[in-house]
């Protein structure tokens, strides 16, 4: 089907405000790639940008290594499907589906072979001859889908496709499209801020941020080995625990990690995992470490002790404990605990995860247990906290001076 390619990417709209920073990626042949990120992240402007809706302000777009940067929409061979509906309302669902292929002025048995097909496939021949307005959501949805697949372009790309839809019908549509990637071979672009979604279907994630990439690779990958502290907080449910401040000291045993509230002993795994370790034993340089709540869990040989503030789940019970006056940890549990209760904590040490405290880049290397692709952009680092934000704070508009009276 494609390949593509993005280097240096930037928007800049036309008020001064820049939506993309040095965006650089590819997605391989046949690959479902993911883009992630909440509100003002820059995933659906990053796909306007692919498609030619938009136009570039710096970069390069490279489809089948084919410069695309300044080729008008509809000579790049992609086809978009938005998040809210964009069928035709005077056309029924036959010709919406149909329309692209007509522009291209296809043979009208090819035309009625692939709509009848697309059709099939998602379910909608009982809605053939119905306008847009005599649909449901759902159904809406899957004929802008089918729009797009009749087609059979190069590059499919898809703009959170399923906002608006319940979860059992977003759950509906994620096994209609990843079933439809799987028949088309096509390669994927599916930009949404739900990650579960994301984790579900993604091949790959893109992580993004105010514009930046954060980290791009496997959904285990991210997991297990965030590049730092915003991968780790939006990867994984309930989010991660940060304790912030600490300190890392030698003792008789080893290393230990030292905050208000408690002590954790390093474990030979991440001490091996930590090679800038001596920058930061005994010089008071502060690391932030990562503890997912299945990682900690009520234990009566726990070596942190808190008091419980609030407990809930279903069959995974997490409690919300307090360790200090600064720290509070969400945990997991075998059974439901009473507000106020005394209890301890057993941590998981070998699922450590430890930033730096000023750049939030992770601080330990890649082990056996990360999974290697061999695809494109997972040695990406992205840049420390501090001079993202400067980046960013820097590219605002800046607001007009109030004229003097």
């Amino acid at each position: 089907m494609a390949t593509l390619k993005l280097t240096e990417l930037n928007k800049v709209f036309p008020s001064g405000e820049r939506a993309l920073f040095d965006v650089s990626l590819e997605a391989v042949d046949k690959e479902f790639l993911v883009i992630v990120g909440g509100e003002n992240s820059g995933k659906s402007t990053l796909l306007r940008l692919i498609a030619g809706l938009d136009d570039v302000s710096r970069g390069k777009i490279f489809i089948d290594e084919k410069d695309v940067t300044e080729v008008p929409p509809k000579d790049r061979d992609i086809a978009m499907v938005f998040s809210s509906s964009t069928l035709y309302p005077a056309l029924n669902v036959y010709d919406n589906m149909a329309f692209g292929l007509r522009m291209r002025k296809a043979p009208e048995a090819l035309v009625h072979e692939r709509v009848k097909v697309a059709a099939n496939i998602l379910g909608l021949n009982d809605a053939l001859f119905r306008k847009p307005k005599a649909l449901t959501a759902a159904a809406k949805q899957r004929a802008a889908i089918g729009r797009a697949i009749v087609r059979e372009p190069k590059l499919y790309l898809l703009d959170e496709p399923l906002s608006g839809l319940d979860d059992k019908l977003k759950l509906d549509m994620l096994n209609v499209i990843v079933n439809i990637q799987a028949r088309m071979q096509g390669t994927f672009v599916y930009a949404t801020k739900n990650l579960a979604e994301a984790m579900t279907i993604g091949t790959r994630i893109v992580v993004m941020k105010n514009g930046f990439v954060q980290q791009v690779d496997t959904p285990a990958n991210l997991y297990d080995y965030p590049a730092n502290t915003y991968v780790a907080f939006f990867i994984g449910t309930p989010t991660i625990n940060f304790i912030k401040k600490v300190k890392i000291e030698a003792g008789e045993g080893g290393y230990d990690a030292v905050f208000d509230g408690g002590k954790i002993t390093l474990p030979q795994n991440i001490v091996e995992r930590f090679e800038a370790i001596s920058e930061y034993a005994g010089t008071g340089k502060y690391v932030t470490l990562g503890i997912r709540p299945e990682d900690a869990k009520v234990s009566e040989s726990g070596i942190l002790s808190g008091t419980v503030d609030s407990c809930e789940g279903g069959d995974e019970k997490y409690a919300e404990c307090t360790i200090s006056a600064e720290l509070s940890l969400n945990v997991s549990t075998d059974k439901f605990l009473d507000k106020g209760k005394k209890v301890q904590i057993e941590v998981d040490a070998s699922r450590l995860h430890i930033f730096d405290a000023k750049t939030c880049l992770t601080l330990l290397k890649r082990d056996a247990g990360y999974t290697v692709t061999g695809l494109p952009n997972a040695d990406y680092v992205p840049l420390p906290f501090d001079e993202e934000q400067a980046i960013y704070e820097n590219s605002k508009p800046k607001k007009a001076q109030k004229k003097k009276k």
